[in-house]
This record gives structure tokens, sequence and C-alpha cells, in this order.
């Protein structure tokens, strides 16, 4: 129980930061195709990750994470050197999506190539034409071990 109140105020700190608090932004639930997309998206940029395919993995991310890091290079810079764990997993589970202070996040599963076992929030974002874009990620490291 600690573990799960520990996890949720880290996850609301984390997208309050990332939002900036700006809890008139928070949206409707997402629906069940909605989610399917936001995996979609994450599955795309994994891929992309695998193929060093930075224009593609840059054209995932929400306008706010592009203007951040303003090049595709810069971009996957930052993703080789500070995500390892999302650059080259060696297996992704898709974990239960949540809302978070009214944001959807799809935690998932991560399995390095040292058998280190990380969750990675994804914080989704719907831009103005319905598509879902990726506006944050944020790693925990496990206790745990893959066998």
């Amino acid at each position: 129980m600690h573990r799960l109140i520990h996890t949720q105020f880290w996850l609301l700190l984390l997208i309050g930061f990332t939002l900036g608090f700006d809890a008139g932004a928070a949206a409707k639930a997402p629906g069940r195709q909605d989610w399917q997309q936001m995996r979609s998206v994450i599955a795309a940029q994994l891929d992309a990750f695998k193929r060093d395919d930075d224009v593609t993995a840059f054209s995932l991310a929400a306008p706010s994470i592009r203007s951040q890091f303003r090049t595709p290079s810069n971009f996957m810079q930052m993703v080789r050197t500070g995500y390892s764990a999302v650059y080259r997993p060696r297996s992704v589970r898709f974990l239960k999506q949540l809302m978070v202070m009214g944001r959807p996040v799809q935690p998932l599963e991560i399995v390095a190539h040292n058998d280190a076992v990380t969750v990675a929030y994804y914080l989704m974002e719907q831009q103005r034409d319905g598509s879902w874009r990726i506006a944050g990620c944020s790693l925990k490291d496990s206790a745990g071990v893959a066998v």
C-alpha cells in the first residue's frame, strides 16, 4: 500500500511539473479506441528508436517536447543518454493505463538488456486533430530483475 501511494504521489508531481499544474486543461477520459491509439504511438516510437529513425521518433512527441529539443538529432541524443531503457529495450509490456490529474498515462514494464526492470510512465496528449502524441516519459526503476 505504501509503495502504491508513493508511486501515485510521484506521478502527480511528475505530471504537475510537466504541465505546470494547469488543472483547467484536463480533458475527458479517453475511450478504448484512444488508448489503443496511444499504445500504437508509443510502439511506433519504440520501433523508431530501434531503427535509429530520429525523424519518426521526434514526430511522435508532443509539440512542447519538440520545441524543447528543436531537432530530431537533439531529441535522439537525449533518449540515448538519458532513456536507455526505452531506447533499446529487450522486452516491453503495456500495463493498465491510468488517469492522473485528468491526464492519460500509459505505463510500460520494460526489461533492459541487463535484465533490469523499469516502469516507464508515458504522459499522452491529444492534439487538435484528434491524434495522440507523447508529452513526457518518466522512468521508475523496479526492485525486480527479469528471470
